[in-house]
């Protein structure tokens, strides 16, 4: 059964072999490929999340290779209630996304050989049990994300856009570089487990910890490294969109959770005042901004900000609840945001702009598209019956147990999510149609039921009955948790 994390792991790269030996010209077989191998990472995770076993905190599947004996560094993966909904989330979209650029012409083998190669070094981000290997691949991330916004982005500021994702995530992962390096002088191994049992002084851990924060931080994004998240949405194609903000966002959460947390739990009680602070205000100013947007996209990402800084108010407040309400809301993002950001690209596909005030009246003409645009828009603001509520719910519950000011803050959020997201669904559903703009519509096709079903399906299940997810993060998160009060 271990050797089924590799088989997820392995499935992309093995696609990329494959998708080698096929030619070019052969756009279609290239992409049924590339589907194929994602689809079957996907069936991987699946068989993982089954078997799952509840009853204990440990990790699971745990796989070991000893690739450097001198310098004592293996491979190590394994997951825990905590990764494991974070890698079914990064399977199910990689599919998705590759559906969503089912019409890519330009270079439709790069494309997809780039897609299948993040989808490896995300599953191993999220299942590497070593620091050193779960840094290398954190990294390596930037890698296809920078081609792919960089190659098929949608307009001229691609290039500056992908420089921006480039440098401000890599800057701050330095310092955690550094960090790394000292724990492996000082323990003399990278294995996570081996690192937890290590202790270190406190000038010592606070010093480590604001190094991983310095990274977890820009990749959350939190204020004032967000800069680079909007620029990057803006022009990045829908689906490198679709993945930036179901997954990627997630990669600060998980690392904070999982390396600061656990490795450095004094420092985490110390410095969260600052956290809560800088939580707070990015809140309510990326929702503030957003209502002041008027580019479709650009609205989408200050809310992905703003999300993500309410789900830090959760993780910081060292509760069950919280901690538990923050993983679920982080996945419940996952879900929202990907589909909110495929029905701007819905949009944009036929008529190449995503200024908002082009578009009005679209429930006369696209009464399917605007359907489910309602439903995300709805799940977006926290509607009861929708994933969001149950995490935003328990987030809200479990801070208030320790700090009730920043869950008041944090709580405006939500009422300033309410003006900007049915404010946008508005403008574009409602009013007379701007036939000076758009001449002519088209309503979803089959491919685009497709991508929505498994999302508006995943974000139901998730507000009805979210016993199913919060069953097997429940140990994990106490096991964690045991652990960072009785350091």
């Amino acid at each position: 059964m271990n050797n089924v994390l590799y088989c997820t792991l392995l499935s992309p790269l093995v696609g990329v072999i494959v998708l080698f030996f096929i030619p070019s010209w052969n756009k279609l077989l290239i992409k049924q490929t590339a589907l194929f191998f994602s689809s079957l990472s996907f069936l991987f995770s699946l068989y993982l999340w089954l078997n799952f076993t509840k009853a204990t905190g440990n990790f699971q599947y745990v796989c070991h290779i000893t690739w450097n004996t001198y310098l004592n560094l293996s491979f190590t993966l394994g997951i825990d209630g905590i990764s494991l909904f974070f890698l079914v989330l990064t399977t199910l979209l990689i599919p998705l996304c590759l559906l969503v650029s089912w019409s890519v012409e330009k270079n439709t083998k790069d494309y997809f050989i780039a897609w299948l190669i993040l989808e490896f070094f995300l599953i191993g981000v999220f299942s590497l049990l070593d620091l050193l290997m779960f840094y290398i691949l954190f990294e390596s991330v930037l890698v296809p994300m920078y081609v792919i916004v960089g190659l098929w982005g949608s307009r001229e500021r691609k290039i500056r856009a992908a420089y921006f994702l480039f440098l401000y995530t890599l800057i701050g992962s330095v310092l955690m570089l550094i960090g790394i390096l000292y724990m492996y002088y000082q323990i003399g191994t990278t294995d996570y487990e081996t690192l937890l049992t290590a202790s270190f002084t406190l000038k010592e851990e606070k010093l480590l910890w604001l190094a991983f924060f310095a990274s977890f931080a820009t990749k959350v994004p939190m204020v004032p490294v967000h800069i680079w998240l909007p620029e990057a949405h803006v022009e990045a194609p829908t689906a490198g969109s679709v993945i930036l903000a179901g997954v990627l966002l997630k990669l600060g959460t998980y690392g904070l959770i999982r390396f600061s947390f656990a490795l450095f739990p004094t420092a985490s009680f110390y410095f969260t005042p600052l956290v809560y602070a800088i939580a707070a205000v990015g809140v309510m100013y990326t929702s503030l901004t957003a209502i002041r947007q008027t580019d479709f996209k650009r609205i989408l990402a200050y809310t992905s900000v703003a999300h993500m800084n309410l789900v830090v108010i959760g993780m910081f407040s060292f509760t069950n609840v919280g901690l538990e309400g923050a993983i679920l809301q982080s996945l419940s993002h996952g879900f929202v945001a990907s589909a909110l950001f495929v029905i701007v690209g819905v949009v944009y596909d036929r008529h190449h702009t995503r200024t908002v005030k082009y578009y009005g009246g679209l429930t006369h003409v696209m009464p399917l598209y605007i359907m489910v645009f309602l439903f995300f828009t709805m799940a977006n603001i926290g509607l009861p019956g929708t994933g969001s509520f149950v995490g935003e719910f328990l987030i809200l519950a479990g801070s208030y147990q320790t700090n009730t000011t920043i869950t008041f803050l944090g709580a405006t959020g939500m009422v300033l999510g309410g003006c900007y997201a049915l404010w946008l669904f508005n403008r574009i559903a409602y009013g007379n149609i701007k036939t000076q703009y758009i001449k002519e519509f088209s309503d979803l096709n089959l491919r685009e039921v497709v991508i929505f079903t498994p999302l508006v399906l995943g974000t139901l299940i998730m507000g009805v009955y979210p016993e199913i997810f919060l069953d097997p993060i429940h140990m994990s998160v106490s096991t964690l948790l045991e652990r960072m009060f009785h350091a």
